[in-house]
């Protein structure tokens, strides 16, 4: 199979690529060249798909398998497509974001999402970029465009720093504020099993969109951050704390406590996803023992967060280390 990757240094990129060498595929990365290395046995082409005559590099190529994350203006996901059209199958790794508000738990597939376009030039809106990329790719490739609605997505290469900050914060030791219950349902895709369901749908033809997660309760808060103590090895206490004083003291979900969002949050929907159309398909997950596991080893040799490749900043996450202490004084004194 010959896989073209638009991008391909970034997070979810990087786990395509490695995916498409792993089979064996004659793997293509097209991006502008300045970040990143070109992994042994890939063809790198070196284009700005938003410059004029960008996409040049990409004229008279011929590709099975297209993969896009792009998640700016969608008129260059549409440009992009249109050069490629005679490619078997164009692949778009959206998000759960685009779904439109108010978003109940249990949402699927068929839910409206928010309005966009395909020719949209702006890149100011996440949600509306996603949205307008999935209406670029269908309005080219039709039921040969795969929509890939990803939702918190963790593992090996993470560039945001979720699962890397609760394994830095553990691997500190001592008393970790946990934000509790401690049983909380946690829903998450490992980035391994995002690729390996993008190109296994690619390739039996299938298009369409799929909420591409775990099942809700695939782990829960608990056994994420036991996992995480195990990894590590520290000497850990997980002091569990209830979301009220936690979220009393202006705490929040989601940013300072990394993956916790808790009952009754405007946003728990994030972690309570209808998923059965893509397990039907075939979406496997892997337990969290191994995710948060091979995490551990790649952030332990790596040594950082690596930066968003070609993309501005994200805010820092985490919760400050003084109002963290400060919590823990009040509510589990010594």
């Amino acid at each position: 199979m010959r896989l073209l990757m638009l991008g391909g240094t970034g997070f979810v990129g990087s786990a395509i690529v490695a995916e498409g060498v792993r089979r064996g595929w004659t793997v293509t990365m097209f991006n502008r060249g300045i970040h990143g290395p070109t992994p042994p046995g890939v063809h790198r082409l070196r284009g700005d798909r938003t410059a004029p005559g960008g996409l040049a590099e990409l004229a008279g190529g011929a590709w099975d398998v297209v993969v896009d994350t792009w998640d700016g203006a969608p008129r260059a996901v549409r440009d992009a497509a249109t050069l490629l059209r005679s490619a078997g199958h164009y692949a778009y790794v959206s998000s759960g974001s685009v779904y439109a508000p108010p978003v109940l738990p249990g949402v699927g597939e068929e839910s409206a999402v928010v309005p966009s376009a395909a020719d949209d030039t702006r890149d100011d809106d996440y949600a509306r970029c996603k949205a307008g990329g999935e209406l670029a790719a269908t309005e080219v490739f039709g039921e040969r465009a795969l929509l890939v609605r990803a939702g918190l997505i963790l593992g090996p290469g993470e560039d945001i720093g979720r699962l890397p900050w609760w394994l830095r914060r553990v691997a500190r030791g001592g008393d970790v504020l946990a934000p509790g219950p401690a049983d909380l349902p946690v829903q998450y895709v490992d980035v391994r099993d995002l690729a390996a369901f993008t190109l296994d749908r690619a390739v039996e033809g299938v298009g369409g969109a799929f909420n591409v997660i775990s099942r809700p309760g695939h782990t829960t808060m608990g056994e994420l951050l036991r996992e995480a103590v195990a990894a590590t090895g520290a000497d850990a206490r997980l002091r569990w704390t209830d979301p009220e004083p936690i979220l009393a003291a202006g705490v929040e979900p989601w940013n300072d406590l990394p993956v916790w969002i808790p009952p009754g949050h405007e946003y728990r929907w994030l972690q309570e996803r209808g998923v059965e159309k893509a397990y039907a398909a075939g979406l496997t997950c892997r337990p969290v023992a191994e995710t948060v596991g091979d995490t551990w080893r790649w952030l332990d040799r790596v040594g950082a967060v690596p930066p968003r490749a070609g993309r501005p900043v994200r805010t820092t996450v985490g919760l400050d280390p003084a109002r963290e202490a400060a919590l823990l004084a009040t509510h589990h004194p010594a």
